[in-house]
């Protein structure tokens, strides 16, 4: 089992930003680079979506089309840790987002949120007006 711990969610206004890691951990944790590391969020009476995932190896990077030109997902693999730099925040981008892995993902399957295996508890990103 892969440990996800999400941090740096809060309260932003409109147009500010907010950064998102998350670090991966675990017993049965295999080597940071081999996996496909995605955010997705949740809005209250919404389904959970895709934001942007970041493919296993030479880390090619997906977006939603919903957030392109705003947000920029990257990864240290040295640290273990992804993460997701939130610019030009809309009050449509509050929601409880949550950071997902998955190993070997390819890329044709990123936005694919039963794809992945392991899921983080989710952190809340309120952006008022």
């Amino acid at each position: 089992q892969v440990q996800l711990v999400e941090s740096g969610g809060g309260l932003a206004l409109a147009g500010g930003s907010l950064r998102l890691s998350c670090a991966a951990s675990g017993r049965t944790f295999r080597t940071f680079s081999t996996y496909t590391m995605g955010w997705f969020r949740q809005a209250p009476g919404k389904e959970r979506e895709v934001v942007a995932a970041s493919v296993w190896g030479g880390g090619s990077a997906y977006y939603a089309d919903s957030v392109k030109g705003r947000f920029t997902i990257s990864r240290d693999n040295a640290k273990n840790t992804v993460y997701l730099q939130m610019s030009s925040l809309k009050p449509e981008d509050t929601a409880v987002y949550y950071c997902a892995a998955d190993p070997f993902l390819e890329s044709s399957n990123w936005s694919q949120r039963y794809q992945y295996s392991n899921w983080g508890q989710g952190t809340q990103v309120t952006v008022s007006s």
